[in-house]
């Protein structure tokens, strides 16, 4: 499948760009849905932004909607049940399905799911109360990162490299989920990688002088290193893409999709997560990787629309 739409921009119907939402990625939603309703603007599509609230369920009956991309980040737009919502409602839309959303979303049943599959993730434990973070201190080492397993954009993570730290950081993440993630930090260098309409697209190497690559690196700071090409030997890269596109298979991902990966001094690559509904902000990497294969931002933003028309009509 081509990575560029060949389709008439006025094929998509009227479309609505889902953005903001209610949760605690809201901020970075509501730029990537600025961002891709001006795309398509631009590009003639009819395009109107809804910015989903209370009032959500009115709008979806109210206006006359033939097609939705979806730009909402995490919970109430990442995992499945906007997806539900609008195949419901009998509305195509862009990305994954339910159960890839939902799947994706959760990081502890997707590294289950890696795992079953002999897909390399790095070992791990759920926290649920200081005596787990005793036994997970003990069974897995430090350092650890700690992360909420249906979180975002590295909000709530931390690193940690004692058992007190460990203890505060599960209290900082149970802040935003009940349900608390953590792992042993692969040392090494990370690299994310974006698929796009089956298409695996050049991965990119990432670099920072904070601790780790968090939401400040990810957003807000100018000192993040984004290297395209990645610097990987041309085997490496190769080993790095078909690992991507297992998981992304595995998970069950449609349209669009970006996994994130380490490596460690051995070489070995080891899976993090996946997201289903990437940022698409000025410091996204999706749009970055894509024009490393060729697409600007527009093109880029009409391929993942054209793609919700060839898997949903």
């Amino acid at each position: 499948m081509s990575l560029h739409s060949s389709l008439d921009p006025k094929a998509f119907g009227r479309v609505a760009v889902l953005f903001g939402g209610k949760s605690a990625e809201r901020a970075v939603s509501l730029k990537s849905g600025a961002a891709v309703l001006e795309a398509l603007q631009s590009a003639g599509v009819d395009a109107f932004g809804i910015d989903v609230g209370d009032d959500f369920l009115q709008r979806l009956t109210s206006e006359r909607i033939d097609r939705a991309f979806i730009v909402l980040h995490g919970r109430g737009g990442e995992d499945g049940s906007m997806q539900g919502l609008l195949e419901c409602a009998g509305i195509p839309y862009t990305g994954s399905g339910i159960l890839a959303s939902a799947l994706a979303m959760d990081k502890l049943r997707t590294k289950r799911v890696w795992l079953s599959l002999g897909l390399p993730t790095p070992a791990h434990a759920t926290l649920a109360s200081e005596e787990d973070c005793h036994a997970a201190a003990a069974e897995l080492g430090f350092p650890l990162f700690v992360k909420p397993a249906h979180e975002g954009s590295s909000i709530g993570m931390a690193k940690v490299a004692d058992v007190e730290a460990l203890i505060a950081a599960w209290k900082d993440a149970s802040r935003y989920d009940s349900q608390v993630l953590v792992e042993q930090m692969i040392d090494g260098p990370e690299y994310t990688v974006a698929m796009l309409r089956g298409q695996v697209l050049p991965p990119i190497g990432l670099g920072t002088p904070h601790t780790f690559y968090d939401y400040d690196a990810k957003y807000l700071a100018n000192d993040t290193q984004y290297r395209i090409p990645c610097g990987l030997p041309a085997d490496k890269e190769a080993e790095l893409k078909a690992l991507t596109a297992r998981a992304c298979e595995a998970v069950g991902t449609q349209g669009w999709a970006r996994a994130d990966v380490m490596q460690d001094a051995n070489g070995q690559f080891w899976l993090l997560e996946v997201n289903t509904v990437p940022g698409m902000t000025d410091h996204s990497l999706v749009p970055m990787a894509a024009r490393a294969a060729g697409l600007d931002f527009q093109q880029l933003v009409l391929a993942i629309l054209a793609d919700s028309v060839e898997a949903r009509g």
